[in-house]
């Protein structure tokens, strides 16, 4: 055993080693704030496919996912089918347009400042209610993020919690101070390069150990027939099954207002490359959910015969690489778990920052913050964010992945519905904006205090629909003509049209 943990931790120092590394060469590529938050809109489409798909899912797509299906079955793949189209149709229908009117208006940099930006707010509280929703919520999700690695060397290693906790931290917090975008775009392409390398192997030669595909099946059915099918156990369905399902789907709702998503498709070389990094992104995002759920599979008939084999179904992933495959190699598996908790991490930590730096602190002064000075306060804003987060994550909190639903439901309402508008929809104002993400977040944040019934749906539904509702309705009743948003939206429009034409002269020829 001792021998086994001597080669995974030699696996987890390469893998460490390798992200230090890719900051300090980011480090050396970053000259100033443009750089440092957006990698001077350099990225291209694989790189920015890759990254998106890593600091979107986390530990949740090694562990929360596979662990859910090994208890519940093929009914909580739900949750991975809404978030494959959300993740589509985000890039499919904001990502072009994203990245031309960023550029277009006042060249912004980050989600509020955009959004300001596009209605012409003056009295610049969009701005500032944009920044401190972001700091609310990601200071919450960063948190949550280093209690997962806390509890991953524990579970692991037998590391003591605080100790995981402080160690995931320092390094992320270390290559994120140094390179900002660039260093957390590199180290995203490795780290989703080692997530759908892991979900691809280990489940495969996994059906492989049961002795085959239809041994596998028959080996779930002689537990529960009821796993391999996604409407769970026909005897119980019934309208709390029809909500679950809704409320699962509804998770697709939330990549409209994801900042830490958002700002990659701002980072793209150019609109036309969207295209292709959807290709990617999704290809990417198909084969891990698939990976994740077949994991899942793959551990029900190997140990559900036996729960005291597994007494975490959190670990069925770990428990199988490490059952499956080489110490070595089962430690790169580890490390890919630790990669999809460090990458979210340093997409969070680096969008807080931008937040409290460009989207409040610039509000109240005069000083040129696209300078160096700039660059060294998000910096100082990364390394304080992290000692809060770490605060709050001291004492274990077992309402982790609650809150990590949380957040993602204020972000999608809070941000989701206006940023659509803002796409397409010329008459939508500040005052619309601003009452639209008040009441995103208010509703999400109400909706969580109440229970039974109805209440059950998840938040992010009601808070989107109204958010969406009053984002319209106070948008017609303000509305009035403004050249210069319709000169700015005349111009994405055009950048649509011609990219749609070029689109079709290629398939043409």
């Amino acid at each position: 055993m001792e021998s086994e943990y001597v080669f995974q931790l030699i696996a987890m120092v390469v893998y460490t080693l390798g992200m230090v590394t890719l900051g300090v060469l980011a480090y050396r590529q970053t000259r100033n704030l443009d750089d440092y938050v957006l990698g001077g809109r350099s990225l291209g489409p694989f790189v920015a496919a890759l990254s998106v798909g890593a600091s979107d899912m986390s530990g949740w797509l090694l562990m929360g996912l596979p662990g859910a299906i090994y208890m519940s079955g093929l009914i909580e793949g739900w949750i991975a089918v809404g978030l494959t189209v959300g993740a589509w149709v985000n890039w499919k229908v904001i990502a072009p347009r994203l990245r031309a009117y960023t550029e277009r208006s006042a060249d912004t940099i980050t989600i509020p400042t955009f959004l300001e930006s596009r209605v012409k707010d003056r009295s610049r509280m969009i701005r500032i209610i944009a920044g401190l929703i972001i700091l609310i919520f990601f200071t919450f999700y960063v948190s949550s993020g280093l209690v997962a690695g806390g509890v991953f060397f524990e579970s692991s290693f037998g590391m003591e919690y605080r100790y995981g906790m402080l160690f995931i931290g320092t390094v992320v917090v270390l290559y994120t101070l140094l390179g900002g975008f660039l260093a957390v775009s590199w180290t995203d392409v490795v780290q989703g390069l080692m997530m759908v390398t892991a979900l691809l192997l280990v489940p495969l030669v996994g059906i492989f150990h049961v002795g085959g595909f239809g041994n596998l099946v028959s080996g779930i059915q002689a537990v529960d027939p009821a796993i391999l099918n996604p409407f769970g156990d026909p005897a119980k369905f019934g309208v709390v099954t029809v909500v679950s399902i809704i409320s699962a789907l509804a998770w697709g709702l939330g990549y409209f207002g994801q900042p830490h998503i958002l700002v990659r498709f701002m980072a793209i070389r150019n609109a036309e490359e969207a295209k292709a990094g959807r290709r990617y992104s999704i290809i990417w995002m198909a084969v891990s959910v698939l990976g994740a759920g077949t994991t899942a599979l793959v551990g029900v008939a190997v140990y559900h015969h036996d729960a005291a084999l597994l007494p975490d179904p959190e670990a069925v992933f770990i428990s199988l690489g490490q059952l499956l495959f080489h110490p070595l190699i089962a430690g790169f598996w580890l490390a890919a778990i630790l990669a999809a908790i460090m990458s979210t991490l340093s997409s969070q930590l680096l969008v807080t920052s931008s937040a409290i730096v460009e989207d409040i602190y610039h509000v109240f002064t005069k000083k040129d913050l696209r300078s160096g000075l700039g660059m060294w306060l998000r910096r100082l804003a990364v390394l304080v964010v992290a000692v809060v987060a770490g605060a709050l994550a001291w004492k274990q909190n077992d309402t982790i992945l609650a809150l990590v639903a949380f957040a993602w439901a204020g972000f999608g309402s809070s941000f989701g519905p206006v940023v659509i508008l803002s796409m397409y929809w010329r008459k939508l104002t500040w005052q619309g904006t601003l009452a639209a993400m008040i009441v995103g977040a208010v509703v999400v944040g109400a909706w969580g205090t109440l229970s039974d019934g109805v209440f059950d749906v998840y938040e992010m539904i009601p808070g989107f629909l109204l958010s969406l509702l009053v984002a319209v309705g106070v948008s017609l009743a303000a509305y009035r003509t403004n050249p210069e948003i319709d000169a700015e939206f005349d111009h994405v429009e055009e950048v649509a049209k011609r990219s749609f034409s070029s689109k079709n002269d290629a398939a043409a020829q």
